[in-house]
């Protein structure tokens, strides 16, 4: 089974990568973007027994920094 966490950078928390991205767009002539926030994606390869409950967990302990990120979890 397969599973994707979205995670992304809380509101109000800096984002230097969307910055540079947004700035590199203008640059090469895109016009209209007014922002940009920049997150990742991690898929895990996993048994199918695994809950949604180890997932949050997982996320929770290694894969977001709650302080300052959100997470979402597709299955």
């Amino acid at each position: 089974m397969k599973t994707r966490i979205f995670v992304t950078l809380k509101n109000g928390v800096l984002d230097p990568q969307g910055k540079a991205i947004h700035h590199a767009l203008e640059g090469l002539g895109f016009t209209g973007v007014q922002d940009v926030r920049a997150g990742r994606l991690i898929e895990l390869e996993h048994e199918d027994g695994l809950g949604q409950d180890q997932l949050e967990d997982m996320c929770k302990k290694l894969l977001a920094n709650t302080v300052i990120e959100n997470f979402e979890i597709e299955s």
